[in-house]
């Protein structure tokens, strides 16, 4: 229950990104950044695609993804196309890694250490889930804020 109930939130979570950055009027704004707003959305977004590929690709899957965690927030200018792109692969990425997992998997320790300790399982997807909701309110915000032109 608590696998299929993880990939629901997971899939609706990444179809709502896909949708805050196809909400972008000025492609542009997906970079802006003003004030106190020091990341911008298309900087969030790579951070959540290095994230999950990292935890769940190359962790749960075995992928050969390696993280450049430095240019998910120095790059910019990455068209749009791209970004959904990169977040339609990352959906796929986080199906299959869910669903190569049985309950069982849920309390052995995640495949990676997070700031050098070991986690379970399930409280590493979680995090990574609740990791990705924060970053989405945070690009929602910086839409609504700055796509405004």
């Amino acid at each position: 229950m608590i696998l299929e109930t993880l990939k629901s939130l997971f899939n609706r979570d990444l179809l709502k990104l896909k949708t805050e950055i196809e909400l972008y009027r000025n492609e542009d704004n997906l970079w802006r950044i003003t004030g106190s707003i020091s990341n911008s959305a298309g900087n969030l977004c790579l951070h959540l695609i290095g994230n999950l590929n990292t935890y769940i690709g190359a962790g749960l899957l075995k992928t050969n993804y390696v993280r450049q965690r430095d240019l998910e927030f120095s790059l910019k200018n990455i068209s749009k196309a791209e970004l959904i792109e990169k977040i339609e692969a990352t959906i796929a990425v986080v199906d299959q890694g869910l669903d190569s997992l049985s309950v069982n998997d849920l309390v052995k320790d995640f495949p990676i250490m997070i700031r050098d300790k070991s986690t379970e399982m399930e409280y590493t997807l979680l995090h990574l889930l609740t990791h990705l909701n924060y970053h989405l309110g945070q690009i929602n915000y910086h839409r609504r804020l700055l796509d405004n032109d």
